[in-house]
């Protein structure tokens, strides 16, 4: 009997998924638990497994598309076996169906600068045949534009081109072979694999490409290319709706001197240049440290209660290409700054390429998001719901400051705590900045 392949819930915040690449293709026989295909959720990129044995008859969902989750995306079946209403049922025109098709998302990459782009690894299969041009409009019909040649515009998918940006490829000499014209990755891949005596042409190429934008600028608006909002981007835009409003934020700030976390942090280099030890390593332990002391502000607002955490678990804020993520360190008062350093350099590492567990970025009891190694002197964090506060902290900077009626020179860090007023008063979290700052200046309060 066919079996009905289903959208599955990959993470506990996952509402749809992008299938980022089919690991089997149309005819191919697969086995109960063998991989089936590689999903972007909202955070990560997570392997599908078979449910059952037989033959993969039908893909109905194509790679750089999403899915709500329990939408049929594929069939499996015998060689034989008739799946005709299957096949009917999955094209039956839905309301759900049709929005949940109209967004193809991105496969983010890690890097906040480029928008919107992806960085799935090439497909081994091709699913199955796109639609024709002419189909209903739905595919892409949210956040792409139904362009014309003259208008600059261009139907293309995120991977498309950031694939094409990076081989030099100019995408308005392609032509889509998608939904509705829509340049896709085998149509990159397709120019790749052709490149060879066109290299040398692409700057020129380019180059005329670029003229008749320079013109519309002066006889009129700008020409644009819009790309769909990726899973990420859309749950961090989806969960920050639900912070700054809803949690009423407060703002604490103040400076650190950094001179001795500093010294602390090159002579630990110069004993061991093995123990690569950061800044922000020393600030996550401080931070649990002080989290201990104050459990107030290690807690987080629920329905009915306030909940309390024996340890502090801090989800350290990661740049990626699509947005951010906060993978946790569990029970860093419990840890070690080696063994900090070390699973910050892991986390970060596996979160820019995609491959955290959901239980490594969820779940944390306070955050801390750091822009210092920007030049960013200070800046307010959003509080990532439930959580009771996030830290922001700034660069550390050279600066003359007053000490003891001589002006000097000190290495001064700017941090500013976000609060959810709802649990943390102003008095409470202006005492664990006092704490946090007392440890930050005599790290060595940390061996005590």
């Amino acid at each position: 009997m066919a079996t009905e392949v289903m959208m599955p819930k990959l993470s506990p915040t996952m509402d749809e998924g992008q299938i980022s690449r089919w690991l089997k293709k149309e005819g191919d026989r697969v086995s109960m638990g063998e991989p089936l295909a590689e999903i972007d959720t909202d955070k990560a990129t997570m392997e599908m497994q078979a449910l059952t044995d037989g033959v993969l008859r039908k893909i109905l969902i194509k790679e750089g598309e999403s899915a709500p989750l329990g939408q049929l995306i594929a069939i499996i079946g015998e060689p034989d076996e008739d799946i005709s209403s299957l096949e009917s049922k999955a094209q039956a025109p839905s309301p759900a169906k049709t929005e949940a098709i109209a967004a193809p998302e991105a496969t983010p990459a890690p890097e906040a600068t480029k928008e919107e782009t992806a960085s799935a690894p090439p497909a081994t299969a091709t699913a199955a045949s796109a639609p024709a041009a002419n189909q209903p409009e739905g595919n892409g019909r949210q956040g792409e534009v139904t362009e014309s040649s003259t208008s600059g515009r261009l139907i293309v998918s995120p991977l498309a081109a950031r694939m094409a940006a990076e081989a030099g490829i100019d995408l308005r000499s392609l032509s889509g072979t998608g939904p509705g014209g829509r340049i896709i990755k085998r149509d990159v891949e397709a120019a790749m694999s052709e490149k060879g005596s066109t290299a040398t042409a692409a700057p020129e190429s380019k180059l005329r490409a670029v003229q008749p934008l320079q013109a519309a600028a002066v006889s009129g608006a700008s020409a644009f290319r819009d790309e769909p909002l990726s899973v990420i981007r859309k749950t961090i835009a989806n969960r920050l709706i639900t912070s700054l409003g809803p949690v009423p934020h407060f703002f604490l700030t103040t400076e650190i001197e950094m001179d001795r976390a500093v010294e602390m942090r090159l002579s630990i280099k110069a004993l061991d240049p093995d123990l690569k030890i950061s800044i922000n390593d020393i600030i996550i332990k401080v931070a649990a440290a002080a989290l201990l002391q104050h459990p107030q502000v290690n807690a987080s607002f629920q329905a009915k209660a306030v909940r309390f955490y024996e340890h502090a678990d801090i989800g350290v804020a990661v740049a990626i290409e699509d947005g951010l993520i906060t993978p946790v360190v569990r029970s860093a008062d419990q840890k070690s700054l080696s063994a900090i350093a070390g699973e910050v350099r892991d986390l970060a590492e596996r979160a820019r390429a995609r491959k955290l567990l959901p239980d490594e970025y969820t779940g944390a009891s306070f955050s801390i998001s750091n822009l210092g190694m920007f030049g960013i002197d200070e800046f307010t964090a959003i509080i990532n719901p439930p959580e009771g506060a996030i830290l922001a902290v700034g660069a550390v900077t050279a600066k003359p400051v007053v000490r003891e009626d001589q002006v000097v020179v000190r290495q001064i860090m700017r941090v500013t705590m976000s609060c959810d007023h709802r649990i943390i008063d102003g008095a409470t979290g202006a005492k664990f900045l006092q704490t946090f700052k007392k440890i930050l200046e005599n790290p060595l309060y940390l061996v005590v």
